[in-house]
């Protein structure tokens, strides 16, 4: 139910763009040709396209407000997981091992061994 009013909604908005479009503005729209009587005259075109906006736009709105309760009560259980990464696996590296898959790691780790060798050569004397 929820696929279909969702692809209702999107022929309505597609609609209600066209119809948007359709109307008059100060150059002209689509509609600048036709007849001049009946409905396809400037005054009927333009009363048919000011209903049709009014009663697209309204339907749009009725069916997003639908849509989102729809959507909402759904639950956390209908979220579609197929497309999801899958996790990878945690590796740490065994202490003493030195071997390090991430290069950030390794190079944190050459940081930290070039600041602690400083401090082993300060505490021998100097001849």
């Amino acid at each position: 139910m929820f696929t279909f009013l969702l692809v209702v909604q999107a022929i309505v908005a597609a609609l209600l763009v066209t119809v948007i479009l359709m109307q008059q503005s100060e150059g002209g729209g689509l509609t600048s040709g036709g007849s001049p009587s009946g409905l396809m005259s400037a005054r009927g075109a333009a009363n048919f396209l000011t209903r049709a906006t009014s009663v697209l736009a309204g339907l749009f709105i009725v069916m997003s407000i639908v849509l989102a309760v729809m959507a909402a009560t759904r639950g956390a259980g209908a979220i579609d997981t197929s497309l999801a990464r899958p996790a990878a696996p945690a590796t740490t590296p065994a202490p003493g091992a030195g071997a390090s898959v991430d290069p950030l790691d390794a190079a944190a780790g050459a940081v930290v061994a070039n600041q602690a060798a400083p401090a082993d050569n300060a505490a021998t004397p100097n001849p």
